[in-house]
């Protein structure tokens, strides 16, 4: 409700930062975390002695990460972790005009975008060059999707959004992948206080 009393449509929320193109080249780090009614269930894992043990679910979840290059074939991917109710990662989107396949698969299907001329007379379909939300859209499906086939019980789902954070210099990168392999170190500290 406003402050008036009426009923507002519920707005999703915008982390993303406003007039930026998140399918141009960059380094991008996110937080993605499973909907606030499954939090502090240790969907993916647990905690121990500082390192994370993942069960069924955070092994399809690490599965559908380190695999969505073959569907995304702009994107690289670098440092993550997977937390007992939350995924950290690092993807680097690049520009590459010269992409010869781009089967993102299990429903979804590739982007073409017309042919390419190659200097030696052959051409080659190209496809669309995938941006951020795209990419995190197809990670959250494709893992949504694995941990309710092996389901029984309560649906598995992410909250909305997702938290992102552009990386601009090397500074700032290596803080993050710091961040990122300490984080099961100070989760009992930051869970515990």
């Amino acid at each position: 409700k406003n402050v008036k009393g009426i009923v507002m449509d519920k707005e999703r929320k915008l982390n993303r930062l406003k007039n930026y193109d998140y399918s141009k080249p960059g380094i991008y780090y996110i937080t993605i975390c499973v909907h606030s009614g499954l939090r502090w269930k240790n969907i993916f894992g647990k905690i121990q002695n500082g390192k994370m043990i993942l069960n069924e679910y955070g092994e399809i979840l690490k599965h559908v990460w380190q695999n969505l290059p073959n569907h995304y074939h702009n994107c690289s991917l670098d440092e993550f972790i997977i937390m007992p109710d939350h995924f950290h990662g690092i993807v680097t989107i690049v520009k590459d005009n010269n992409i010869t396949c781009g089967n993102v698969g299990n429903g979804f299907k590739p982007f073409r975008i017309g042919l390419k001329q190659l200097s030696t007379g052959k051409s080659f379909q190209m496809h669309k060059n995938h941006g951020l939300p795209e990419i995190i859209r197809g990670f959250k499906t494709f893992s949504s999707r694995g941990i309710n086939e092996k389901n029984n019980g309560e649906k598995f789902h992410w909250q909305k959004s997702y938290y992102d954070h552009i990386i601009r210099n090397n500074d700032s990168l290596i803080r993050i992948r710091k961040y990122i392999i300490n984080n099961p170190v100070n989760w009992k500290r930051k869970n515990t206080e």
